[in-house]
């Protein structure tokens, strides 16, 4: 099973992904992961990774094909993978979907997470994060029992500055921005699977376990 996560920040689709890779044993591979990967083997792809990110420069879609080309050979991507962060642009879409034929795998569904841009709004700006432990809470959904205050560690509870209102909405529209021609590209190749991500986690993954199965 080789799945591509879509959606806007606040929409779930990290919380989806655990359930997902609990159920499958696949693993989900974010474009971070796989760059810092590649630096801390040390391979030639790795260096020539490193080089380009300690000028300050933006990894290119042809390197950016080889790193997922590493790193979905490794043995625990066997079962398959969820693809988060990747691909972003048309060209990457069609640049992964040439690669997935060259290794003979084939995508089973690209999982597009909506929400209307008020709900994710009142999510994200809502969050609190420890500022000791990392923690992560909401005022609303998922309070701390003290105001403010971690209940595991008691470090204070802080609203991020990319949590921040303003910033969300910001961050929203570069995502249409950026996202609707991949969700039209995935529609047109009829792969595309809309998830009201409005609702609870546990009515969401119900819907997409049940769509997988």
């Amino acid at each position: 099973m080789i799945l591509i996560m879509l959606g806007p920040p606040g929409a779930g689709k990290g919380t989806q992904a655990e359930k997902i890779m609990k159920k499958f044993a696949i693993p989900q591979i974010s474009t971070g992961e796989m760059i810092r990967n590649e630096i801390k083997a040390g391979s030639e792809l790795g260096k020539k990774v490193k080089a380009i990110v300690d000028a300050g420069n933006l990894v290119s879609d042809d390197i950016m094909i080889e790193i997922i080309k590493s790193r979905i050979s490794q043995k625990n991507c066997k079962k398959g993978f969820i693809l988060d962060g990747f691909p972003r642009t048309i060209k990457q879409a069609d640049d992964l979907s040439n690669l997935l034929a060259l290794l003979k795998l084939k995508l089973t569904s690209v999982i597009n997470f909506a929400v209307d841009d008020q709900k994710i709004i009142e999510r994200i700006s809502t969050r609190r994060f420890c500022t000791k432990c990392g923690a992560t809470y909401n005022i609303v959904t998922n309070p701390s029992k003290k105001k403010d205050i971690c209940d595991s560690c008691n470090g204070k509870l802080i609203l991020r500055d990319d949590d921040k209102e303003e910033t969300v909405k910001n961050r929203l529209k570069v995502y249409q921005e950026k996202t609707q021609p991949l969700i039209d590209y995935y529609r047109k190749h009829k792969l595309l699977m809309n998830v009201d991500a409005s609702r609870s986690i546990d009515v969401v993954n119900k819907d997409v376990m049940g769509r997988l199965n």
